[in-house]
């Protein structure tokens, strides 16, 4: 009898037991139609196997945030800083109701342990986007007023591992640096990124970078809206070595009862 495919094939189902993808989709999280999650305190909540952090400062008025909130909104009309909390996909990922946005701080994404970051889906802001269309006071008009003006917007994700970077991810939220005009573009739309060269990581860092800068920093909203983050828990080195171990010595004694039968 070969029982080396049986042992093969018990360790593949252990091993891939313990990295089965949990993905935050944010609608684990309790939220009426047509609003947004936004406590009036530092604090965080989780979806899938990720924590996000929220951060909160009392300049009066509910005033201000900084970090994660999710919301469910749909406005992708209305311009200004009344309407930060809608995705300009007009909705979540692949139909689902809820998503994540970042107004960032210090935007983070933490694991309950070491995981392998599949990537996720990223768009703009309702808010951001329609800055980068038509300006506002604080902010140009991307292009310029014959569109030739080089802008761009763009998202780094960094993995972590402890206190070690993994490595960063590059996403252009708006790129307007091409030869042709036509080829300009405002994300519009949820769009996959690939984070798999991130690596093993304990969690994900989120900053953003654009063309318009002023006196104080970027003059582009900087917000960014993110969901089903898909990631896969990996097995710490010694549990691995156990395992495989363990389904070594039932192997062996599988083999020793069928040479004795």
């Amino acid at each position: 009898m070969n029982t080396l495919p049986i042992v093969s094939l018990l360790a593949g189902f252990a091993l891939s037991g313990s990295a089965v993808a949990a993905v935050s989709t944010f609608d684990d999280l309790s939220l009426a139609p047509e609003s947004h999650f936004f406590p009036l305190a530092t604090t965080t909540f989780t979806s899938g196997d990720a924590t996000f952090n929220h951060t909160f400062t009392n300049y009066g008025g509910g005033c201000c945030h900084t970090d994660w909130i999710y919301s469910n909104r749909t406005d992708t009309t209305t311009p200004g800083f009344e309407n930060q909390f809608s995705s300009y996909a007009g909705g979540g990922a692949q139909g689902s109701a809820n998503y994540a946005i970042a107004n960032l701080g210090n935007s983070t994404a933490s694991f309950s342990g070491l995981s392998a970051v599949s990537g996720a889906y990223f768009t703009n802001t309702t808010y951001a986007a329609l800055t980068i269309l038509n300006g506002n006071d604080f902010s140009t008009k991307f292009g310029g007023s014959d569109g030739s003006t080089p802008d761009w917007f763009k998202l780094t994700i960094n993995g972590w591992n402890g206190t070690t970077q993994t490595g960063s991810v590059d996403f252009y939220l708006a790129d307007f640096r091409f030869a042709n005009n036509a080829l300009d573009y405002v994300v519009d739309s949820w769009t996959w990124v690939d984070l798999s060269s991130l690596g093993v990581v304990s969690s994900l860092s989120f900053s953003l970078a654009s063309s318009d800068v002023g006196q104080f920093g970027m003059n582009t909203p900087a917000y960014f809206a993110m969901d089903n983050l898909t990631v896969a828990a990996v097995p710490e080195p010694s549990q691995a070595a156990m395992l495989l171990g363990g389904l070594a010595l039932v192997g062996l004694a599988v083999r020793r009862r069928s040479k004795s039968s």
